[in-house]
């Protein structure tokens, strides 16, 4: 049995996450600044494991229920929004507090209950890479996050654990809406679904992945993937996706 303990259960994409490991036979504790109130979890606690009083009892309590740890998710964060100039020394730390410190106190505390084998993948965002605007703090901190799995991942690698993360675009729940946002600058045509992330976050906790580590992997329906003069000539960059497709569609398949 894998043993997982999912910070940030209560979102979208922990949501997805706690129901993927649980299709998959894990035991899941789940651990949000509210109850998640999901049924697939094995428990549902409410801790701020943006803290180092938080952290420890979220894994300390993980270890007492399930006898271990094998896979620790990281999928809260803290999206405050404004221009730095405007951006609260509040606002700044929650945007740390959120992403980054909730990695760094639950990483220290499970990992010395963790074996050869475990795993650790946090959610980071897009914005690490690609800022959106009036995100200056939220990108920062997602920042720190890859470059603390990308350590972590050196750190441990002769101990067999893998530290991974995925780089979400726009996540949307539910099936896709013809007017869905961010539609005409994806290459896939639409927003990203929670269970596409959730099921990023499973391979990459799963031995098929046992030569990955220090990775990030963008779950972004291909918007990483587009040259930044593609936002300029959007109209050419449709037509021409337009072409290909009817091009695709039409052509005669094999019997």
């Amino acid at each position: 049995m894998t043993r997982v303990l999912l910070i940030g259960a209560s979102t979208p994409i922990g949501r997805a996450i706690a129901a993927r490991f649980h299709t998959g036979g894990a035991e899941v504790v789940g651990a949000s600044l509210q109850a998640a109130d999901d049924p697939v979890l094995a428990a549902d606690l409410v801790a701020d494991c943006s803290t180092p009083a938080g952290a420890a009892d979220a894994v300390r309590t993980t270890v007492e229920l399930l006898d271990g740890i094998d896979i620790l998710v990281c999928a809260a964060g803290q999206q405050p929004r404004g221009p730095l100039h405007r951006t609260s020394d509040h606002d700044w730390r929650r945007a740390f507090d959120g992403c980054l410190d909730t990695v760094f106190y639950t990483a220290r505390e499970a990992l010395p209950r963790m074996r050869r084998g475990a795993a650790i993948i946090a959610v980071s965002s897009v914005n690490a890479t690609r800022p959106a605007p009036w995100m200056a703090a939220y990108v920062a901190a997602k920042g720190a996050v890859e470059a603390l799995v990308r350590a972590m991942a050196v750190d441990y690698a002769a101990s067999g654990i893998r530290v991974n993360a995925v780089a979400p675009g726009l996540v949307l729940p539910g099936p896709p809406a013809s007017n869905a946002p961010g539609q005409r600058t994806q290459p896939v045509g639409r927003p990203v679904r929670p269970e596409e992330v959730a099921n990023a976050v499973y391979f990459l906790a799963s031995p098929e992945a046992s030569a990955i580590t220090g990775l990030t992997v963008p779950v972004d329906a291909g918007l990483t993937a587009l040259s930044a003069s593609t936002y300029a000539r959007l109209d050419l960059y449709e037509r021409v996706s337009e072409e290909l497709v009817g091009e695709i569609t039409s052509a005669e398949q094999p019997d």
